[in-house]
């Protein structure tokens, strides 16, 4: 492997877009460059994602149309026409970060001009509960999709040379759907950025106020985040001067905010909206706690990014979260779907704070030096495999 690598990334999911997906890859790229490697995307995006990104050459954009149930997601049109900007380019490695129209396009690409191809499982967007809320209204559609998604993605996984899964959980989980060549490779986070120094009190008082407990949540407003555990699980916590902050945007906001009425939570939850990258680290690290009732994460970022600030997370027992919290040590886990056991672990949080000593600790194992070492540990091997 020479030292330095030029590497294409291509993306479904990107830029105004803020996910897992989106994090991920911006971390990598930056520290991939921060070491002298050249780092390309290739993604899909709009009129905003083109004003987003104006000026640079090292991302290409590729004409989108958004979801009409999930406006905030984009598919490609016509991901063929970027292959007039890539002439140039001769890519040692490239990384399919989604399996959709770009990452589709960007594997037989690549098949075609014999470059090495590493793929990467991010979301568990084929899940049933995602086809019926989002892609189509279509039954006969959604069952076909239901039927066959496991087939493509098994395809589309196994024409690459490596899989990269973030978490062991997600691994089993694709290994016994015949996906072969998978490496554990979690998503990297700045541990420098995310400390407990971030702690504001001003910004405490402004939401919740000075004698209030803060239970956060941030992510994608969406059916499969089941935020609506998180707002039933309020109830119980309602008369113990505890407040909610649920931050993100998303299709089901109005929804939740309905719910919220329902319960008679107004003053119990607080709906902030998009909260920017530049204030994300004061959110983390003034909460109390960080709550995740969500049985959709394949690694959660904002999990490791609130450990990283000191913040115990609560989560629920399902899939990657599991890998991450410790009863007791830097979080709880509930039963999923189960909003009373949900504000039992968040009360158990809020009232033995100072015990939970090991979230840094997790969050050191995740940071973004560390996992970008494992990222070119597999491209090297990728890349002998091909000599």
């Amino acid at each position: 492997m020479s030292e330095t690598l030029q590497i294409i990334f291509y993306t479904d999911s990107f830029l105004p877009a803020v996910d897992g997906v989106v994090t991920s890859i911006t971390a990598f790229k930056k520290e991939l460059e921060d070491r002298g490697h050249e780092v390309y995307i290739v993604a899909v995006g709009d009129k905003e994602t083109k004003r987003i990104i104006k000026g640079r050459k090292d991302i290409f954009v590729v004409r989108g149309l958004k979801f009409r149930r999930y406006p905030q997601y984009k598919f490609a049109v016509t991901p063929f026409i970027v292959s007039l900007k890539l002439r140039k380019l001769n890519p040692d490695i490239v990384h399919l970060q989604t399996p959709f129209t770009v990452g589709l396009y960007g594997l037989m690409y690549s098949r075609v001009n014999k470059y090495p191809i590493v793929g990467s499982f991010h979301t568990m967007f084929n899940s049933k509960d995602i086809i019926n809320q989002y892609l189509t209204k279509n039954p006969r559609l959604r069952k076909f999709l239901i039927k066959y998604s496991w087939e493509y993605l098994t395809y589309f996984y196994n024409k690459c040379d490596a899989t990269i899964t973030p978490s062991e959980a997600i691994k089993k989980y694709l290994s016994k759907k015949k996906i072969k060549n998978i490496s554990v490779i979690p998503n990297g986070i700045d541990t420098e950025r995310f400390n407990k120094n971030n702690y504001d009190q001003k910004l405490k008082n402004q939401l919740v106020g000075e004698n209030s407990n803060m239970i956060l949540y941030l992510g994608r407003i969406s059916k499969e985040k089941n935020i609506d555990i998180l707002i039933k699980a309020a109830k119980y916590l309602k008369e113990n001067n505890t407040k909610f902050i649920i931050g993100g945007t998303g299709p089901m906001l109005n929804e939740y905010k309905n719910l919220v009425n329902k319960y008679n939570l107004n003053d119990t939850v607080k709906f902030q909206g998009f909260i920017s990258n530049e204030d994300l680290p004061k959110y983390y690290a003034t909460a109390d706690a960080l709550c995740l009732p969500s049985t959709f994460e394949t690694q959660g970022i904002v999990s490791l990014e609130a450990l990283a600030s000191g913040t115990p997370v609560v989560g629920a027992d399902y899939l990657a979260l599991k890998n991450i919290i410790e009863n007791g040590k830097n979080g709880e886990l509930f039963k999923p779907g189960n909003s009373k056991d949900c504000a039992i672990k968040l009360e158990k949080v809020i009232n033995n704070r100072s015990s939970y000593k090991k979230t840094v600790q997790t969050a050191k194992k995740y940071s973004i030096n560390k996992m970008t070492d494992k990222l070119l540990n597999l491209y090297k091997s990728v890349l002998n495999e091909q000599i």
